[in-house]
């Protein structure tokens, strides 16, 4: 699939940290559900760097404090391949370009390209292309994770943009030179395709709404939700608020800045 996406981070985070007194790979987590073996993203990104660069007889221990909760459309795992393949090339002296680390990243997943990058940027191709994009507001994000983990291959699967095209139809003319404008700009096409399975989407959409959200958006497959709010201390209350309520306590909520 094809993308145009406006990809920021957030200082929502893992915990990466490289041993690398192994002869082999290995990986360390006690969140639940997140693969210790090869199939973790970030084993495959320090698999991947090991054969590409030739580098042979080594390892590395690659040890995660999961912070940012699996399956929630936040770029968690692909985060950590992109963390893995940076760290990896400082420690062996840079035998990638970054563009070359980049291409290597694309291999790994559409989003591992910008966790690479870093900056802000409008990711387009299959996420080969990445333009900067300085022109965003420092907001507040209020993220909502209902505790349900979605599948993104489920949910590419499911997309048919004849049926879910959202009436915001963007275009890179759009973007060109303007600030990010939240009735204009916040628009995710595969919302649609995951709310129609997991309806608490929409109710969470409605409830960062009335709760003084400038805007409100399904992240990435989902099925986290964020609120964008102009004031922290509003985010703040409004967190501790939800937090409160008896009836959401199923749910994960955190704070965050842009990184930008």
């Amino acid at each position: 699939h094809t993308l145009y996406s406006l990809m920021v981070r957030i200082d929502l985070s893992d915990g990466i940290d490289l041993d690398f007194s192994s002869d082999r790979i290995e990986i360390k987590c006690d969140y639940p559900g997140v693969p210790e073996d090869g199939t973790n993203l970030a084993a495959r990104a320090a698999d991947l760097f090991f054969k590409t660069s030739g580098i042979k007889n080594t390892g590395v221990v690659i040890s995660i404090d999961k912070q940012i909760p699996p399956g929630g459309g936040l770029g968690g795992g692909s985060s950590n391949a992109a963390t893995v393949l940076n760290a990896l090339n400082r420690n062996y002296q840079n035998p990638f370009s970054t563009g070359e680390l980049q291409a290597l990243g694309l291999k790994l997943g559409a989003d591992v390209p910008f966790f690479i990058m870093g900056a802000p940027a409008l990711a387009t191709g299959i996420g080969d292309r990445l333009d900067p994009f300085p022109h965003l507001m420092p907001w507040t994000v209020l993220l909502v994770y209902p505790n349900e983990a979605v599948s993104t291959a489920w949910v590419y699967k499911n997309l048919n943009l004849r049926l879910t095209k959202d009436e915001k139809e963007l275009s890179k003319f759009h973007f060109d030179g303007r600030f990010f404008n939240v009735d204009e700009h916040l628009v995710n096409d595969l919302e649609a395709v995951t709310a129609r399975a997991f309806p608490v989407i929409k109710g969470i959409k409605r409830l960062l709404l009335a709760h003084g959200a400038a805007g409100a958006m399904m992240s990435g497959s989902g099925s986290t939700v964020f609120g964008l709010f102009a004031d922290p201390e509003r985010a703040n209350s409004v967190c501790t608020a939800l937090c409160d309520n008896q009836q959401n306590n199923n749910w994960t909520l955190y704070v965050a800045d842009l990184l930008i």
